[in-house]
């Protein structure tokens, strides 16, 4: 009774934010000035490989992540409304100082990059847990083979933060539309 009621205690510190982090959203964390990034390998975060499809900004999201290789795993995304293609990211998730880093670029339908030629978004790893990795304002998490939440915290234009949250279910491999 008592090493199960130590593990409970043990569970519960562990899923709290430490004071290297911040909460931005319900879902989403950032990591505080000057904190560092936990110790991790590509490896850590192998479950999302696939193609994955569902829900998200309105439309019909969709992401395909590569198996991990040469210490980096790569991701395309698209959204499409009403028929149309909206816009599109190109994702990485590298190893970086003994750690992970996602960066991310955003392009229009017609392939026009958001970022300048050689800027990028960058999001530095908060946390990593069974099936969850936690990057600054956005958390993966793998519910079970099928599914897997992607949380976002967005910026709106008057300094607000929101959350907006995709639902994905693991594509057919023979799937096509």
């Amino acid at each position: 009774m008592i090493g199960r009621t130590l593990l409970l205690g043990w569970l519960c510190l562990l899923s709290l934010p430490s004071s290297a982090q911040e909460k931005l959203t319900t879902n989403t964390l950032s990591l505080a000035e000057g904190a560092k990034s936990p110790a991790a390998k590509i490896g850590d975060v192998a479950w999302l490989r696939g193609h994955w499809t569902g829900s998200g900004l309105g439309g019909t999201a969709e992401e395909f992540w590569s198996a991990p290789q040469a210490g980096m795993m790569l991701s395309m995304y698209r959204l499409v409304r009403d028929g149309k293609p909206i816009f599109f990211e190109l994702v990485s998730i590298s190893e970086h100082d003994g750690s992970l880093m996602m960066r991310l670029k955003h392009f229009d339908s017609d392939l026009t990059g958001w970022e300048e030629k050689n800027e990028r978004r960058e999001f530095r790893l908060v946390s990593l847990g069974q099936h969850v990795a936690r990057f600054e304002g956005m958390t993966y998490r793998l519910v079970d083979e099928g599914t897997l939440t992607c949380h976002v915290a967005i910026a709106g234009t008057d300094g607000s933060v929101r959350e907006e949250t995709f639902t994905y279910h693991r594509a057919s491999e023979h799937e096509d539309k």
